[in-house]
């Protein structure tokens, strides 16, 4: 089974959900020191790793971040080649002087916003659906 590719489809049904918990990014030069079971999500660029991890661990592993996340999932499964659910998401957040980071996982986008923002984010979002 494939994801859903239908922009309108994706928009009405993308149910997004708060997932609990306080989210930041940081960058290391390696996972020696970081329990791959403790991070959510990573990337590996050239100038180093950056890791998507809970605030406690990384205040517990001593790593830097500059901002408190909340992280949002929409639940809808969304095709990786589906066009338009990043421009019109970000766009309608963007509007509301939200910004956002977001992560397209192999069933689900991901989005993080500052953690002062995810109560009107949620308002935004959900209202797609309505």
């Amino acid at each position: 089974m494939s994801g859903e590719k239908d922009l309108q489809i994706l928009l009405k049904s993308m149910k997004p959900e708060q997932n609990s918990g306080d989210y930041v990014f940081c960058k290391t030069e390696n996972l020696e020191k970081v329990n791959l079971a403790d991070i959510e999500m990573f990337f590996k660029e050239k100038e180093a790793i950056t890791i998507i991890l809970k605030k406690e661990i990384a205040d517990t592993l001593k790593l830097d971040y500059t901002v408190i996340m909340s992280w949002i999932t929409l639940s809808v499964y969304s095709s990786l080649e589906a066009v338009g659910l990043t421009a019109a998401f970000s766009k309608a957040l963007a509007e509301n002087q939200i910004s956002c980071n977001v992560v397209a996982a192999y069933y689900h986008d991901h989005i993080f916003v500052n953690k002062n923002d995810v109560e009107k984010a949620m308002e935004i979002l959900n209202s797609f659906s309505n």
